[in-house]
């Protein structure tokens, strides 16, 4: 009966092997294998456990080292808790189709060069740069930049979700913290915190509860103990409130601006394109559009060509996109924001 119950017992996991298998789900999978492993040197069979536990460390070893450059790394859909955790995409996107100061797109640049070359680096027992903060105001491009970066490096792009991490029950924000760190751990990606100072305010803030401070605890914890080859990404609008022990949990910090007048005339003509005006007052549209950042200047130009568009209109004339550009800045004047 022992042995018609152990035959059992590795029936069952070859089942759930092979279930976690055709569910994509590879952690799991790892962990059955595992245990497949430690039936079998329950059982006597020594040697086959060894090769079985020799073949998983490879197939992990094989998993976490990067892929050659320009190769795209499959998505993988989280499965369980962590699908309402983490939204998955593949971001086709690329620097080339932002707008950004030059140390802004130098500083980006050197991350992707660190992030292509990476098995050379810690050849040399060093670390790329891969836990970075962006700061800078909303609407300046630090999504933009997350989805741009994943584009660049045929990463499967996951962005935090914020909203179902945190809770109000004592310990299980922590938790579902560390099923994140899990999954930066087992598989490949750039991973984004997006409006990072819901978790990220100092410690001493007036307005701070316990739970959320013990998020940030085990957050400073979490990502001082990372040592995946995945690129973690956070983003805030509000530096001057995150806790002062987050910022050298960083490799770097990369500060985001508004779009200066060359900048503005710049986003405007890759925006237009072809309903560009046909004698276009550039620095007149600069000026309208001075002190707005680089979202709200894209919503007026594509309210303007929505506009030619329902008047059949193939081009947009300047006093069109400066009445857009004035009612987008009267509409942030009222309140309005954008990250």
């Amino acid at each position: 009966m022992r042995y018609q119950g152990q035959k059992m017992a590795s029936g069952e996991q070859v089942k759930a092997l092979l279930k976690s298998h055709i569910d994509g789900d590879e952690s799991h999978f790892f962990s059955v294998a595992m245990q497949i492993a430690a039936y079998e040197a329950k059982a006597g069979h020594g040697r086959l456990a060894e090769e079985l536990r020799t073949m998983i460390d490879a197939a992990k070893a094989n998993r976490s080292m990067p892929l050659a450059v320009g190769t795209p790394i499959p998505i993988r859909q989280p499965r369980g808790e962590l699908a309402n955790l983490l939204e998955v995409s593949y971001p086709k996107t690329r620097l080339s189709d932002m707008i950004l100061d030059q140390s802004v797109r130098d500083r980006l640049l050197r991350i992707i060069r660190e992030q292509r070359h990476i098995a050379k680096i810690q050849g040399h027992g060093l670390s790329p740069r891969r836990k970075i903060l962006l700061v800078g105001p909303p609407g300046a491009g630090k999504t933009m930049t997350a989805s741009a970066m994943a584009g660049e490096l045929g990463f499967p792009l996951f962005l935090v979700r914020l909203d179902a991490l945190i809770t109000k029950f004592m310990g299980e924000t922590a938790a579902k913290l560390r099923q994140i760190f899990d999954a930066i751990q087992n598989s490949r990606a750039l991973y984004f915190f997006d409006e990072f100072d819901a978790i990220g305010a100092h410690r001493g803030s007036t307005n701070d509860i316990g739970e959320i401070r013990r998020v940030l605890n085990s957050f400073l914890q979490m990502i001082e103990q990372d040592s995946s080859n995945s690129l973690i990404l956070a983003a805030t609008n509000h530096p001057e409130i995150l806790d002062h022990a987050l910022f050298r949990r960083f490799d770097d910090r990369v500060e985001y601006g508004l779009p200066n007048p060359s900048q503005i005339v710049e986003l405007l003509n890759q925006r237009l394109a072809q309903f560009s005006p046909p004698h276009p007052n550039w620095e007149e549209a600069a000026h309208h559009g001075e002190g707005l950042s680089y979202a709200e200047i894209t919503r007026a130009a594509i309210d303007a060509i929505k506009d030619a568009i329902i008047h059949d209109r193939s081009l947009v004339t300047n006093d069109e996109l400066l009445v857009y550009l004035d009612e987008r800045r009267a509409f942030m004047n009222r309140g309005g924001n954008y990250s």
